[in-house]
């Protein structure tokens, strides 16, 4: 080995370091701001009936929780497959439900939200006929799979502000306008930008997105794929919406269908800002913010908040469990 060899490997270790080292940091941070929000809502609203209301939660709710947890991560893997298969990406429904499994947990325990999703993509590589690993087919079915359900859960977020008004038996509050706009100028403002990188970014930008519209369009739109995806998509927001309905019910709080249908994503849609580990705490706020407008204890959305949280978590595990098999296999 050459001493330019040594040195570049040397240099490799040390940016590897100073990556790890970089991302140690930031779990932290996250850890900590986690610890700090949960901290400060204990103390903004009754802490101790949020105890007192956890302990008194009533499991039959939470194992219905459960098992849609299950059927919300096994509908997601279909959708995954689906999307995968139009972009011919070689993938079997067992494999891609497996996969989703150990993804969903990840995201749970990791910061991000995605780092799951970036892990199913490495697991899940193809390779040519020469052995290299081919990556933009099952990173482009990730992510497209993703968006399909993020699309999907922005435009109920979008239905549930609009039925605001009519859930809580009040006039609509000023700006909601506004505020159902938000998510649609973001889409609109994303496919833009994603178009305007296809003819004038860079070269190898450029060369990346330069059959996205194609793959679009083969993933939801042609030969009728759009039923299935909006089914799939449709039935595991809904799984969400339920699974923090039924929590609310492990508690005693019983609102009408429309009211959860309204709050609920708004609740949730804070998960999506990446200041703590899982969306908790930023959850919690949510939920203690905005379910006292249907006329619910703050302290009790609080506890509805954090059960949902665990039910989630909970019905994740199997993905550890098959991420163990499968490290020692």
């Amino acid at each position: 080995m050459s001493a330019a060899d040594g040195t570049g490997g040397v240099a490799t270790r040390g940016r590897l370091a100073r990556l790890l080292a970089d991302a140690r940091v930031r779990v932290w941070l996250r850890v900590a701001v986690l610890v700090l929000l949960m901290a400060l809502l204990f103390r903004l609203v009754d802490g101790r009936e949020t105890l007192s209301a956890l302990s008194r939660a009533q499991a039959g709710p939470l194992l219905v929780g459960l098992l849609l947890v299950q059927a919300q991560i096994a509908f997601s893997g279909v959708r995954w497959r689906l999307t995968a298969k139009r972009l011919g990406v070689p993938i079997t429904l067992r494999t891609a439900v497996r996969e989703y499994y150990i993804a969903t947990f990840l995201n749970q325990v990791l910061p991000g939200g995605v780092a799951g999703d970036a892990v199913r993509a490495i697991r899940n590589r193809d390779h040519d006929a020469d052995g290299a690993p081919r990556w933009r087919p099952v990173v482009r079915s990730v992510v497209l799979e993703r968006a399909a359900g993020q699309v999907v859960f922005f435009a109920v977020a979008a239905i549930g502000l609009a039925l605001t008004p009519v859930a809580l038996a009040r006039a609509a509050p000023d700006g909601l306008g506004t505020i159902i706009a938000i998510p649609v100028a973001v889409v609109a403002l994303a496919a833009l930008a994603v178009a305007a990188a296809s003819r004038i970014g860079p070269k190898g930008l450029r060369a990346a997105l330069a059959d996205l519209g194609p793959d679009v369009a083969r993933v939801f739109w042609k030969r009728g794929i759009w039923a299935p995806q909006l089914f799939l998509s449709t039935t595991i927001v809904a799984s969400y919406i339920a699974v923090f309905a039924l929590a609310g019910m492990a508690l005693g709080v019983v609102l009408p269908a429309i009211a959860w249908i309204a709050l609920a994503p708004l609740v949730l849609a804070a998960m999506l800002i990446p200041v703590s580990i899982g969306g908790w705490g930023v959850r919690e706020g949510a939920a203690a913010a905005l379910l006292p407008l249907a006329g619910v204890d703050a302290s009790h959305a609080l506890a509805i908040a954090i059960l949902y949280g665990l039910t989630s978590l909970v019905g994740s595990l199997p993905g550890l469990a098959l991420l163990g098999l499968r490290r020692r296999r």
